[in-house]
């Protein structure tokens, strides 16, 4: 027997599945908080540790190095030691995250929180998708992964949009976030023990890294898909590398709060696309959200251009609606069609796929603007996933014609 079995470790342990289901949303929800948290913090950091846009963008990069790496090396873990046991990895990977940001602020131990808190992340994404998916019947996988995409959305927007607001009103701007985030960790903790099945046989940890693989069946939609969420992805990575800063020395913004409401609007506005993508085939779901990408980017372009907030506003809606109808398609033509003993494995492959895309534009964006300056590299960098997103727009409407 398959080292995790839902079924059979929800029917043994005599829990209903609506509460372990609500811890193991619960825990990638907190999770994924904590990884943001210090996003609209990045001004603070700025004054006090003389953080450039680039010292900025490298750590967000760190970030995404803990991710991908958690996701390529350890991305098939769950599959062979059941999920319970690497959720319970993740949490508490974000706890000695929260701990590490509530000591005093000297950038080597800033490095190595994101190193971190990219790891838990990478471990709570792949196995989270997965665990949620798994707990719904065969015939409700689609709202599984639904649901699955909104708590990992859901944290990134609300870890933002609270850490904005403590450092608004409180006086410790940079450790009540934390403390807030390890408080909740060991309450997801309790929750997963408690509730969330166990594997059906005794872990086995020996750590075997294996290199992720996606089934022959599904490796051109796997494709499509990485590619289509992955530009939603990318989009994002521009805008949080630039949001922040843009607000404070451009606009002259001294609220935290609307910083973390930027990026909070993306996040949120991809809960209300992936409602939209129910309504719609997953072909036309997919396609609308590329297309959707456009306007996105072009909107962050003009905000920087022109240094005004409502077309900075405008962009962080249309691109988590477009964000939303990607992710909610890619994830149906991928992750759900694969049995549950493969799903740890490929939902981490794809979430390796979509953080290097994340990742990348936030760096360039840090590095041209050594050379030129925050808004010159970020309406650069805007065109240039505009231009991603119009292609693989394209691409799909040319594979749609040759079917």
């Amino acid at each position: 027997m398959h080292a995790f079995s839902p079924a059979a470790s929800t029917t043994r342990a005599g829990k209903s599945p609506a509460l372990a289901i609500g811890a193991t949303a619960f825990a990638f929800l907190v999770t994924m908080m904590g990884t943001t948290l210090p996003t609209p913090l990045y001004s603070i950091y700025a004054q006090e540790l003389a953080f450039s846009p680039l010292t900025v963008t490298i750590l967000f990069a760190v970030y995404a190095v803990g991710v991908v790496a958690a996701l390529a090396v350890f991305g098939r873990l769950s599959d062979d030691v059941g999920r319970r046991p690497v959720l319970f990895l993740a949490v508490a990977l974000a706890a000695v995250s929260a701990v590490l940001f509530l000591l005093p602020s000297t950038l080597p131990v800033f490095v190595v929180a994101r190193v971190i808190s990219g790891l838990s992340a990478g471990l709570m994404t792949g196995t989270g998708t997965a665990a949620v998916i798994d707990l719904f019947p065969p015939d409700r996988k689609a709202a599984g992964g639904m649901l699955a995409v909104a708590v990992n959305t859901g944290g990134l927007g609300l870890g933002t949009l609270s850490a904005g607001v403590i450092a608004d009103v409180t006086s410790s701007p940079l450790t009540i976030p934390y403390a807030v985030n390890l408080a909740l960790a060991a309450v997801a903790a309790a929750g997963l023990w408690i509730f969330a099945p166990a594997p059906a046989t005794r872990p086995t940890w020996r750590i075997r890294p294996r290199r992720l693989q996606v089934p022959a069946s599904i490796r051109g939609a796997f494709v499509t898909a990485v590619l289509a969420a992955g530009t939603a992805f990318a989009v994002t990575g521009v805008l949080t590398a630039v949001s922040a800063l843009f607000l404070t020395r451009y606009l002259g913004t001294t609220s935290h709060s609307m910083a973390g409401l930027v990026v909070f609007l993306t996040f949120l506005f991809m809960a209300a696309g992936q409602l939209l993508a129910r309504r719609m085939s997953t072909a036309t779901a997919m396609l609308a959200g590329c297309l959707g990408l456009v306007p996105a980017a072009g909107l962050l372009a003009l905000a920087l251009a022109n240094t005004v907030l409502a077309p900075l506003l405008a962009s962080a809606v249309v691109l988590g609606v477009a964000g939303g109808l990607c992710l909610n398609a890619s994830l149906a033509t991928t992750v759900e069609r694969v049995d549950p003993q493969l799903r740890g494995g490929v939902s981490s492959a794809f979430f390796a796929g979509i953080y290097v895309m994340l990742a990348v534009p936030a760096v360039g964006v840090g590095v041209l603007a050594r050379f030129t300056d925050l808004r010159a590299a970020g309406v650069v960098f805007s065109a240039l996933v505009a231009a991603l997103g119009a292609g693989v727009a394209v691409a799909q409407l040319i594979g749609r014609r040759r079917v």
